[in-house]
């Protein structure tokens, strides 16, 4: 489970280190092709016999993987990767308390706020504008990730939707990638390397993580997003955090962890996520981030 998301975010990091060569579209782009192509080959998935509705699913599904991967990727190009991911898990977050039924989730959402406030007050102004806007679109698109994730899984078997919605993701964000280093040697091998870190290797150690944990435990770990991405921003990326970042951060991933700790009436479940976000947990409202983080 560490594992998968120590390689979610140093795969976010390598890809930082990878766009004053190539451009944040053109990353996005080898990251989500790369991924699509391997599970097209892997999966071979059935494109007979679904009904309109069912690709209207997997276009949903490919829109928010294209758009929570770039937005993500617009957001760390300009703001520190620890707090990009924190301001990003309020997507889910906000989704985890808006569809719980018990008062406590509340308190939760309250904590959440707090450390925005808290961080509104002494780090925006040292952020820029645009890259708070692009996490927290992210966010956005990673609670819309986990509502059509459950949908397509509902409608296709084992992993059949996302390697359809990954090459729908893939297709979209071409037009804005293509540019005159997409195919050169060093770029692909970058590119390649984000992929397995962020897609395809992070997503093989959790489902294999969650065939040996609760899907409550797998929450809480994920939860600890923000900490980890915070560790690779700094180790990779030379990036640091005031005091006041870090413990905004802390309110945060606490009120992550209490949304999902929190019973459900009735409980509500989704269903197995994908690579690609950044952030992927089964039966729980709060995944790993961004499938793909996200």
């Amino acid at each position: 489970m560490l594992g998968g998301a120590l390689s979610v975010q140093f795969g976010s990091s390598v890809a930082a280190l990878l766009f004053p060569r190539a451009g944040v579209s053109t990353v996005v782009t080898l990251r989500l092709a790369i991924a699509a192509i391997v599970l097209l080959v892997v999966c071979r998935p059935r494109v007979r016999g679904y009904a309109r509705a069912d690709w209207a699913a997997i276009a949903g599904f490919g829109v928010a993987l294209a758009g929570m991967n770039t937005l993500f990727y617009h957001a760390i190009d300009r703001i520190p990767l620890g707090l990009a991911v924190t301001l990003e898990v309020l997507g889910p977050l906000a989704l985890s308390v808006s569809t719980g039924r018990r008062a406590a989730n509340w308190l939760w959402a309250i904590l959440a706020l707090a450390g925005v406030a808290l961080l509104g007050r002494t780090g925006f102004d040292r952020l820029d504008p645009a890259g708070i806007g692009f996490a927290l679109g992210a966010g956005a698109m990673w609670a819309a990730y986990i509502v059509l994730s459950a949908r397509v899984g509902a409608r296709f078997p084992k992993l059949d939707g996302l390697a359809l919605a990954m090459t729908v993701a893939a297709a979209l964000t071409l037009p804005l990638g293509i540019g005159p280093t997409l195919l050169q040697p060093p770029v692909l091998a970058l590119g390649a390397a984000v992929a397995v870190l962020s897609s395809l290797l992070p997503y093989t150690l959790e489902l294999t993580a969650l065939r040996r944990m609760p899907t409550a435990t797998f929450a809480v770990l994920m939860s600890l997003g923000p900490a980890i991405a915070a560790l690779a921003g700094f180790l990779v990326l030379q990036q640091h955090l005031t005091l006041t970042e870090g413990l905004a951060t802390v309110l945060i991933i606490s009120a992550s962890i209490g949304a999902v700790r929190t019973p459900r009436e009735p409980a509500v479940a989704v269903g197995a996520d994908a690579p690609g976000q950044d952030n992927r947990s089964a039966g729980c409202l709060l995944p790993a981030g961004p499938p793909a983080r996200s």
